[in-house]
């Protein structure tokens, strides 16, 4: 089968496109899925670089999206059969879903929603299971709060903003001003342009001083220490962003503030809540771009470049 192979950490240049052996069924609880389409998540050239080295032997296969049909069931398998669609994320270290053909146990699977494509189905299961971690089992957001999504035009960004509207919040989120016309359609109420304006000031302006009730991290730097001056008394920030520098956290502690720390969630029973969203209408799939899997390469420099002359909205997706 056809698959992206990196044999050494480095750059985009590290991806190869090679020709490896399909993998089989090997314990009765697996399924055989031919892979339709898959997305780019930072882990994915965080692992490309070597971030997560010690995790992994090389060469590897990276990847952590999936949507596709299942071509071959284990013994044990009674609740999917072949041709049924799909989407997961594969279980973090393991092969992931740069290539044709991917094995997994029935365990992660997510039944596909009908009313959308591949392409649109694979830009969902990471980023799924982390955005309801982090709105409803973290923050544990209510109708009539207030919440400040920090980068909303992001994978993540875009589809908390949907999933905050859905929960019953009023939604603020950055983002340049080109696309606040297309993050309004989302669902959001104010959009900051952070690069025009200080979103810290604006918050304050817009709650009178009070703040929002929860702040959604997707954007890392020194927000953990600044985004407290935008909360409000007793409020939750959850972060999904690792942390290289040290933090002043002293505005938190005045705000008698909450911090959530996530890291990117695996998980089909959280899946299933962005499933029923979907399938109800009140969360789309927000695409970027769609590159061939040949073309790998201009996908990562396009999801890793900070000077893009077109900005970043949504996931990029990578079609088979």
């Amino acid at each position: 089968m056809k698959a992206i192979v990196i044999k050494n950490y480095g750059g985009p240049e590290v991806l190869q496109f090679a020709e490896v052996s399909t993998p089989s069924i090997t314990t009765p609880s697996q399924v055989l899925v031919k892979v339709k389409a898959t997305s780019m998540n930072p882990l994915d050239y965080q692992i490309r670089r070597g971030d997560y080295a010690p995790l992994f032997d090389l060469p590897i296969i990276t990847g952590h999206d999936i949507a596709g049909d299942i071509v071959a069931v284990g013994d044990a398998v009674k609740n999917w059969k072949p041709g049924d669609k799909v989407y997961y994320s594969p279980r973090f270290g393991s092969t992931g879903s740069y290539a044709e053909y991917h094995v997994t146990d029935e365990s992660l699977l997510s039944r596909m929603p009908d009313n959308i494509t591949y392409e649109e189905a694979a830009s969902i299961p990471l980023i799924g299971g982390t955005v309801w971690e982090m709105l409803v089992v973290r923050a544990q957001l209510k109708k009539g709060e207030t919440i400040l999504i920090l980068g909303g035009a992001g994978g993540v960004g875009t589809l908390a903003i949907q999933v905050a509207k859905s929960l019953g919040a009023f939604v603020y989120t950055t983002g340049q001003s080109i696309l606040h016309e297309k993050l309004q359609n989302l669902g959001a109420d104010v959009i900051i342009d952070h690069h025009q304006k200080n979103y810290i000031e604006e918050i304050q302006a817009h709650t009178n001083g009070k703040g929002v009730d929860v702040i959604i991290d997707t954007v890392g730097g020194s927000t953990l220490s600044d985004s407290p001056l935008a909360l409000a008394d007793y409020g939750r920030i959850v972060t999904l962003v690792d942390i290289p520098q040290p933090q002043n956290l002293i505005h938190a502690w005045e705000k008698n503030a909450t911090y959530h720390f996530v890291f990117t969630r695996q998980s089909r029973d959280e899946v299933h809540h962005i499933t029923q969203l979907i399938e109800s209408g009140h969360v789309k799939p927000v695409i970027d771009s769609i590159f061939p899997l040949e073309d790998i390469q201009s996908a990562h420099e396009r999801i890793e470049d900070k000077k893009r002359i077109q900005p970043l909205f949504g996931k990029i997706i990578l079609s088979l």
